[in-house]
């Protein structure tokens, strides 16, 4: 039995890596070589994704709320104040965004101190800088650090190639959006530390406005995968 069971587990495991290679070959590409001279005319066109989605509406707005990974992260983010309400399985953390080590830390509603409670902020550190990223991005393009190109696109458009030097978990990524004429991103592609074959394509869809005046998408599709951001709001 023990013999078979290992002869399983090595087969998925061939498998899986005989599949990760052929992705790798699919979908692997060369970041692009972007535009000479190409700044100006990048930072127009990041202008005016923050113009047609209403960047001082997202400025004013005071509440956001949303969700990740099938609802089981969820986020209360109180803009003015800079505290977000992080919860997941049976966490709940009040992350101070100025202050993380004022942050209070909560496991079955118990209050949690010591060693465990900075292990458990810094992973809803990195829940929120992951799972903010993919529904406020388009307002994070002029953040400190990043470099803005055009980069012309195989259909003959042009795209925006904005690269974060600094700041966040990973350093050095870069997405290459792509707008419809009303300056609404339609998709980017990904060239990430996470992800191993670079160029992977993931829409943004779903733009509503909220009652703060802002746009919002509400989903993504990768491939054959949908990610929902739940039921996103933003209010004052």
């Amino acid at each position: 039995m023990l013999k078979k069971v290992l002869k399983i587990a090595l087969l998925l495991l061939s498998t899986l890596m005989i599949l990760i290679v052929i992705l790798f070959f699919i979908y692997d590409k060369p970041l692009p070589e972007p535009l000479k001279d190409s700044g100006p005319e990048a930072d127009a066109m990041a202008q005016k994704i923050q113009t047609a989605l209403h960047y001082n509406s997202f400025k004013k707005s005071q509440f956001i709320e949303w969700s990740f990974q099938n609802g089981n992260n969820t986020y209360f983010w109180d803009k003015q104040k800079h505290i977000v309400n992080v919860k997941w399985d049976n966490f709940l953390v009040n992350l101070d965004l100025k202050n993380t080590g004022q942050s209070e830390v909560f496991k079955n509603n118990l209050v949690i101190k010591g060693s465990e409670k900075e292990k458990i902020i810094n992973k809803a550190i990195k829940y929120f800088n992951n799972d903010s990223f993919w529904l406020v991005a388009p307002f994070k393009l002029f953040d400190k650090g990043t470099k803005r190109n055009i980069v012309q696109l195989e259909d003959g458009s042009k795209g925006l190639l904005v690269t974060y030097t600094t700041g966040g978990d990973t350093p050095g990524d870069s997405y290459l959006w792509k707008l419809n004429q009303s300056g609404f991103p339609e998709s980017y592609q990904m060239w990430v530390s996470i992800i191993p074959f670079g160029g992977l394509k993931a829409t943004w869809e779903g733009w509503q406005k909220m009652d703060s005046g802002t746009y919002l998408p509400t989903g993504h599709k990768i491939g054959p995968f949908t990610l929902s951001l739940g039921e996103v709001k933003a209010y004052n």
